[in-house]
């Protein structure tokens, strides 16, 4: 009998050229069982979600441990493949993203997203070499999935900002990253450039600006995730019933099917 596959190896599988991984985030283990719930082949996490339900503001105020903490928790909850939101590697040194992104491969989980953010290319290419090879020698893997802010940050625009998106790509991909993240890049043209020119899956972010889940397809898009969505639309619906509540109105709004207790109880059960 074979040995079943690895959670990166499954993760991984779900990239194959011609699909669409659409990738919904999570920040905590109900949040995940929703997500698998709802369909999802895997489920990330929104590193600005997590953050928020453990009483920290977004960009790695979370301590490291309690993050991991919160990231067995969802790997535990779920089936399916996990990748987190990892943002610049939660060290300074190249050594010690290695090391922490390995804590997260004995975690369990199947992929990490790390960002370039403001730093120069060079930095996220060295963290990601040596994240693959400390992966390497200890006998892991990991989806190493290289997210490039160039388009978010608005440092450049037009065919310059996609010049420098496909530069970056290939360095990255030079360093051992499995995918690339390119948030902000929403037109057809664009994505049909990047997706052509970069040889590894390219990640989107969901907007209204976002073709169709068949046009994203058809232009070689293999993965669309959300961030913190799913938490805001969470946060939103809570506030309106709590303001709701307490203006003495006590029958339940409105906003689809509504779980139940049972319902997400047997979640755990």
């Amino acid at each position: 009998m074979s040995e079943p596959r690895s959670s990166a190896a499954r993760f991984r599988d779900l990239h194959a050229p011609g699909q669409l991984l659409v990738l919904l985030n999570a920040w905590d283990a109900a949040s995940a069982r929703l997500v698998e719930a709802a369909g999802g082949a895997a489920v990330a996490t929104s590193s600005a979600a997590v953050a928020w339900a453990h009483g920290a503001a977004d960009g790695e105020r979370l301590p490291l441990d309690r993050l991991l903490d919160a990231t067995r928790d969802i790997v535990r909850a779920v089936r399916v493949p996990v990748s987190v939101d990892f943002e610049r590697g939660y060290a300074a040194s190249a050594a010690g993203v290695a090391d922490a992104v390995c804590r997260l491969a004995e975690a369990g989980v199947a992929g990490v997203n790390l960002e370039d953010a403001t730093e120069p290319p060079e930095a996220l290419a060295a963290k990601l070499l040596a994240a693959r090879g400390a992966l390497q020698r200890a006998g892991l893997d990991l989806f190493l999935n290289a997210r490039t802010d160039v388009i978010l940050r608005g440092a450049l625009s037009g065919a310059a900002a996609l010049d420098e998106v496909v530069r970056r790509a290939r360095r990255y991909i030079d360093a051992g990253c499995d995918g690339l993240f390119v948030p902000g890049l929403a037109t057809a043209e664009g994505l049909s450039r990047v997706a052509a020119d970069v040889s590894a899956p390219v990640n989107v972010w969901a907007s209204p600006a976002l073709p169709s889940i068949e046009q994203l397809r058809a232009l070689g898009v293999r993965r669309v995730s959300v961030g913190p969505r799913l938490a805001l639309t969470a946060l939103s619906a809570a506030r309106h019933d709590a303001e709701q509540l307490m203006a003495g109105r006590w029958a339940p709004p409105s906003h689809g099917a509504p779980l139940t207790y049972a319902e997400v109880n047997a979640w755990f059960t």
